[in-house]
């Protein structure tokens, strides 16, 4: 009996536009680092520049605002003097939690390998 392919070439081209399409929103050095910083908190402009480090606040405020067109934060004006903004994770944006978890278990197992140490 001959097996089928498990997936075709249709599928997998699918597959590979699906993650393309992921990479394309959450690439660059910074987007992951300021996602998994909102993970468990909602955080002002300055306390998200002490979380990611080595990040500018030029950098910072290109990438939210990114982060925002692509649904995945809100950015929230507080009526305070002087005025705070806080950013926090949409329902969507804490859809990559899972995303998140899972690259830092695998850097986690990574660095392990390649270092040697367990």
């Amino acid at each position: 009996m001959i097996k089928e392919a498990l997936h075709d070439k249709n599928t997998c081209n699918q597959r590979l536009l699906a993650v393309q399409d992921a990479m394309d929103v959450l690439n660059g050095r910074w987007k992951i680092a300021i996602i998994a910083s909102l993970c468990f908190n909602t955080l002002r402009f300055t306390d998200l520049l002490r979380e990611v480090e080595g990040i500018s606040g030029k950098m910072l405020s290109r990438e939210l605002k990114n982060l925002e067109e692509n649904q995945l934060v809100t950015r929230t004006v507080l009526n305070t003097q002087p005025i705070t903004v806080e950013y926090e994770l949409t329902p969507y944006g804490h859809t990559l939690k899972e995303v998140i978890d899972s690259l830092a278990k695998w850097g986690i197992n990574h660095r392990k390998k390649i270092t040697g140490r367990e």
